[in-house]
């Protein structure tokens, strides 16, 4: 890892390959990433293990995420951007490799936090790199590509199982090999000049929470992105259940959802980079995306009724979802660079984290308890404040 790049003389520029670095190394890690957490499952299954149990590895990943993104500034300083995100892209293989290594659940729970926590600084650095590297009228479009590719990468991997086959014992290598060329897709990533704030940025949580403190809406957008984007997106079979859909039906939900995200991310980027006012913009369209999940919202005391209707609703929802993440993403990186940016992207990927966790929870509880009035409540009072907050801060500009 030790690629001689010469630092980036004029960052404003943009860095073709810094970008192609990033991407490359985003689309094979995360199709390893996401091959690897089916398989574990599956392999925890096949070791005896209850389904809770299993359902607690799965929200090991997510532990770490929150464990250690509100200290990833504080360790980017210390350590480097380049040297952390070599870092973070080399424990998921040595965790791929301890898997086959050892059947000791204990031991598959440790390696997992520890592939979390290497994620969580990945998932902040990956983001920063891209707002870092991409020229500034062409942000969102670069922003938007990479959305598109993470979306991308939670059908490949998944994908790749099935053809492998997750009995096969060549599917842990095919995971370590995918993992190996996304580390090796690190090593172009340019070296970046001192950062212009690393004596006067706060870092850990004192640099995040002035970070909120900068960007309270944005947060918002970004919390309303994952808690209807991601959180919803896991309760869906259940809601899908819940409205008499068939098993094969109510998962393909997820499916919906996952397409509108996905689909809509490079066009929102491309949109944002063509009003005169960009920043006027970009809260403009969070506050369309508010609305639209607003009005989506309204459809479901009919829903039961008329099933039809379920599927523009989820379409909406991941759609608008993952456009107000997206947004968010380009309004940072816009208008923040070196720590500060790192900072405030670690407050986005934990509000969004958070929305999603919340998501799962307040509304699995809902649908099973009331499903006709509290689950529609809690979606509408949701959207409706975050699209007056929206809105009126759009009004500013």
């Amino acid at each position: 890892m030790s690629a001689n790049h010469p630092p980036l003389s004029a960052p404003s520029q943009g860095s073709p390959v810094g970008l192609l670095a990033v991407f490359g190394s985003t689309l094979f890690q995360l199709s390893g990433i996401f091959m690897l957490s089916p398989l574990m499952l599956l392999m925890l299954k096949n070791v005896q293990v209850s389904t809770t149990v299993a359902g607690l590895f799965a929200a090991t990943t997510w532990l770490g995420i929150f464990v250690m993104t509100p200290f990833a500034s504080q360790l980017i300083q210390r350590v480097g951007r380049r040297q952390t995100m070599w870092v973070a892209s080399t424990v998921p293989i040595i965790a791929a490799l301890g898997f086959m290594l050892t059947d000791v659940v204990w031991v598959w729970f440790v390696l997992e936090l520890a592939a979390g926590i290497t994620g969580g600084l990945r998932w902040v650095l990956a983001e920063a790199f891209i707002a870092e590297f991409a020229p500034p009228r062409k942000i969102g479009r670069f922003i938007g590509t990479y959305a598109t590719l993470v979306g991308l990468t939670f059908v490949i991997g998944p994908t790749l199982l099935a053809w492998v086959g997750p009995d096969n014992t060549l599917a842990l290598w095919l995971v370590v090999a995918l993992l190996v060329i996304g580390l090796a897709w690190t090593a172009l990533i340019p070296r970046l000049p001192p950062d212009h704030d690393s004596h006067s940025a706060s870092v850990g949580l004192r640099g995040l929470w002035q970070a909120v403190l900068a960007h309270p809406v944005i947060m918002l957008a970004g919390f309303l992105g994952g808690f209807f984007e991601l959180g919803l997106a896991s309760i869906l079979p259940l809601y899908g259940l819940s409205l008499g859909l068939s098993a094969s039906a109510a998962t393909l939900l997820v499916a919906v959802s996952g397409a509108g995200g996905t689909l809509i991310a490079l066009p929102s980027g491309l949109l944002a980079d063509r009003f005169a006012n960009p920043a006027q913009g970009r809260r403009t369209l969070m506050a369309v995306c508010a609305a639209m999940i607003l009005l989506s919202t309204l459809l479901l005391p009919w829903v039961s009724g008329a099933q039809v209707l379920v599927w523009p609703m989820v379409a909406v929802w991941g759609a608008a979802g993952g456009a107000l993440y997206t947004l968010a993403m380009v309004d940072i990186g816009a208008r923040e660079k070196g720590l500060t940016l790192v900072n405030s992207t670690a407050v986005l990927v934990l509000t969004y984290t958070l929305g999603g966790l919340m998501a799962s929870a307040l509304s699995g509880a809902l649908i099973e308890w009331s499903p006709a009035l509290g689950f529609p409540l809690l979606l509408s009072l949701l959207a409706l404040a975050a699209c007056w907050a929206l809105v009126r801060h759009a009004r500013r500009f």
